[in-house]
């Protein structure tokens, strides 16, 4: 069981906001977050072969997402990164952000 005690900054995903975003509708939560997952998946295969053009777009795009679903730190990583696309260590950086919410994901979505 996920530890609620913990402040929701030091979580990948801030549960009180996606709860807030989604009314406290736990089916769309669900479903919110399964399109963040898939959504993420798919800008992190993209990330490592992109040019710097397209590594903005896939970075500008989960900046919205990431911040609707609560997924703060991952959101202000992506804003780096499309501030300056060329950076391959802020490419790393989103990836291992993007990992870090998948795996903070999967577990709020099994329980």
């Amino acid at each position: 069981m996920l530890d609620q005690q913990r402040h929701p900054a030091d979580r990948p995903i801030d549960r009180t906001h996606l709860a807030r975003q989604t009314q406290g509708d736990a089916g769309l939560q669900r479903e919110v977050l399964q399109l963040f997952l898939a959504q993420a998946a798919s800008a992190r295969g993209e990330l490592a072969n992109a040019d710097a053009k397209a590594r903005r777009h896939l970075a500008h795009c989960l900046v919205g997402s990431a911040r609707a679903v609560g997924a703060f730190a991952l959101a202000d990583g992506a804003a780096e990164l499309e501030a300056a696309p060329h950076s391959g260590a802020l490419v790393d950086r989103l990836v291992s952000l993007i990992e870090e919410v998948q795996a903070f994901a999967s577990e709020l979505l099994a329980s």
